[in-house]
């Protein structure tokens, strides 16, 4: 094993308490000032032996002698070393003297001794404390220079003021403070090294603690609160007021309990529209018990009004499960179905039960369709503020006829969408795969096209990539998309089917990809296509992109003729029929002012005429029977209430008897219409 320095060995070597006269310490070195660095002489350790690296015999540093009192000379020996020449006192730098002005006082001396000052041989002017070194008993040639050097006489140079403020906060600190108080009682050593570190240190803190002093806070009035999640306080509401006219209301029910047919006016006396009264007898626990006591609605209304303050959050807390800010689809069930049971414009679907689920889903994804517009599927208290549903709920007391509601809640809607299911379904499993809607609209969309829908990129739920089929939610959306691709969520619709890679961009590979397939289709038709140079220069004139060589979402949404951009590359039929009409008259159509219906409220109205014909002439002859109504007759009542004259069975086919023999006439016969 290799030996260990000389200075590691000093280190390692166990220390030796000794007395150390503060007088003595504080005597800087000849030509240095009290703060000068080069007045500490780490130089503590006695030497051994004879030698200039004052290793003994065996090469070791012996360890520091116990010094003797101020002044007394040390003792000699027959030997050199330790008894043959004086033993160097330590010198620490200027900040002990300082310590030692200013602080406890020197070190305590052992009982009986008294503090003695004698004079140096050779200077009686000077006491022996006051000497840097004492006078050797013997001639040392190792140290010729030391011997040499001297002290100069005089007073002391006093000590500055910044010095003694640099004292006081020195003193703050624990561990200087115990530094310098063990190396002035000579029990323990600092390197200056370390030393200098420490205080360097000291500084930085002293530093940092001025420049980080906090900042007074910030009035609240300064910056007035901007986000309100649940809608913004308004101070005109008076929760007493309220809560003492629906404690009246209730006081007319017996033992002061509501069921569900007398919400309706706790609703009103709630202020709230009139079918908002599913859903308040629901969060109030009606639905358990089958009624609703005052003192339950009253706590449950109170902290309604206190958190939240627009409608929108009062309708989402009233729906949303415990612990959720948001409503899934689920959440619309127990409302729709109350709007199902009481509504006069759905009468005739009350007693048809077996197709209440049909009608409430299809509301369901239109709501979603509408007014999801994150695609999470998850409605938000401000989604639901940028819509418009709340305002058609508001309706539904106002307008008796549900057709009129053609956002969401009309009958014809429904009708059609699932009558255009029903021809797809031949299992009637409620399940179709690509081959059924393959068939849709007579082959109309491309086969790559019908790959991307059933892919699972606009389609929830893993039965879609198991099974490859989907369900009749899925086809809503697929439905109203295909009819109407002007609307936003229509153009998000297709713009995931298109982005193979899902980059966000319409790359002119991906273009090519589906123009293909509408080459070989028109190809087939005898019809000769443009070449996909062609149609591309075109497609870019028509959407006019930001980006070069990439068509996005954005360029997309800001283009008016976004149907006719989607018709060509994946519907052979509409990409004719757009192809037949010059593009002035589309546009001309799409910037028409007014209220217009959109391109999905006129295929509904066309399909369910179509529907409403084809029922009225499919039906067989039935011999002694006349006919109920003319077809003119038929579809005017058919319009003011859908199944009035016709039950609504399973299959949208035959939905009632009429007898056609009072139409074998001529057209002239036909009253006009």
């Amino acid at each position: 094993m290799p030996a260990l320095p000389a200075c590691a060995q000093e280190l390692a070597a166990p220390q030796v308490t000794s007395r150390v006269c503060p007088e003595a310490l504080c005597t800087p070195t000849p030509g240095t000032s009290r703060a000068d660095p080069r007045s500490c002489l780490p130089n503590l350790f006695a030497r051994r032996g004879t030698g200039r690296d004052g290793t003994g015999p065996r090469g070791e540093l012996a360890p520091a002698r116990r010094s003797l009192p101020c002044g007394q000379p040390p003792a000699t020996g027959p030997r050199g070393g330790a008894a043959g020449r004086p033993l160097p006192l330590p010198r620490p730098c200027a900040l002990l003297s300082l310590w030692n002005a200013g602080g406890p006082g020197p070190a305590p001396r052992a009982p009986g001794r008294p503090r003695m000052e004698r004079p140096e041989p050779g200077r009686p002017d000077r006491p022996a404390g006051r000497s840097r070194y004492p006078e050797p008993a013997g001639p040392d040639p190792a140290q010729p220079r030391e011997r040499e050097r001297g002290v100069r006489p005089g007073p002391r140079r006093p000590v500055r003021a910044d010095m003694r403020l640099r004292e006081l906060s020195l003193r703050q600190d624990p561990d200087l403070r115990q530094e310098l108080a063990s190396l002035a009682r000579g029990c323990d050593f600092v390197l200056p090294s370390r030393f200098k570190k420490r205080l360097k240190a000291f500084r930085q803190v002293q530093v940092q603690t001025k420049k980080e002093e906090p900042l007074p806070p910030a009035s609240s009035e300064s910056i007035p609160a901007f986000y309100f999640p649940r809608g913004r306080p308004r101070d005109t509401v008076n929760v007493d007021a309220v809560i003492a006219k629906i404690e009246r209301t209730f006081a007319q029910f017996p033992h002061e309990r509501a069921t569900v047919e007398d919400m309706g006016r706790v609703a009103k006396a709630c202020g709230c529209p009139l079918y908002w009264k599913g859903p308040l007898f629901c969060s109030a626990g009606g639905e358990r018990t089958g009624s609703v006591s005052v003192h339950k609605f009253v706590a449950m209304w109170r902290k309604i009004l206190q958190n939240c303050h627009d409608d929108a959050a009062k309708f989402v807390h009233l729906l949303m499960n415990p612990g959720c800010n948001y409503l899934v689809q689920e959440d619309f069930v127990p409302f729709l179905q109350d709007v199902v049971n009481t509504h006069p414009g759905l009468a005739f679907l009350k007693e048809a039960s077996e197709f209440h689920s049909r009608y409430i889903t299809t509301v369901i994804q239109r709501i979603f369709y509408t007014v999801n517009r994150s695609w999470s599927g998850r409605i938000t208290c401000a989604e639901l503020r940028r819509s418009t549903f709340l305002q058609n709920v508001a309706l539904l007391e106002e307008e008796a006829d549900i057709n009129q509601l053609t956002e969401y809640f009309s009958y014809e809607h429904f009708y059609v969408i699932y009558c255009k299911f029903w021809e797809l379904d031949t299992d009637h499993d409620l399940l179709i795969d690509s081959q059924d809607l393959a068939r849709h609209n007579d082959h109309a969309l491309s086969t790559k096209m019908i790959e991307r829908i059933f892919s699972g990129a606009v389609t929830r739920g893993r039965k879609v990539q198991k099974e490859g089929k989907i369900s009749y939610a899925d086809f809503v959306w697929f439905l109203i998309s295909e009819e109407d691709k002007k609307t936003p969520t229509s153009i998000e619709y297709w713009f995931r089917c298109m982005d193979l890679d899902g980059d966000g961009a319409l790359s002119m590979f991906e273009l090519e990809y589906f123009y293909e397939e509408q080459c070989r289709r028109l190809d087939s038709m005898a019809i000769e296509a443009l070449p996909f140079e062609d149609c591309l220069c075109q497609m870019l004139d028509l959407v006019k992109p930001q980006s070069e060589g990439k068509i996005t979402l954005h360029d997309l949404k800001n283009c008016k003729l976004a149907n006719v951009f989607f018709d060509t590359f994946f519907n052979i039929e509409k990409y004719l029929d757009h192809e037949q009409k010059e593009q002035v008259s589309l546009l001309r159509e799409s910037e028409s002012e007014g209220p217009e219906l959109s391109d999905w409220e006129k295929y509904a109205a066309e399909e369910y005429d179509i529907l409403v014909a084809e029922e009225a002439a499919g039906e067989p002859w039935e011999d002694g029977y006349e006919a109920e109504l003319s077809p003119v007759d038929q579809k005017l009542s058919a319009l003011r209430s859908p199944l009035a004259q016709r039950p609504f069975f399973e299959a949208p086919s035959a939905l009632g008897t009429v007898d056609l023999y009072e139409y074998a006439c001529d057209d002239a016969d036909l009253q006009p219409s």
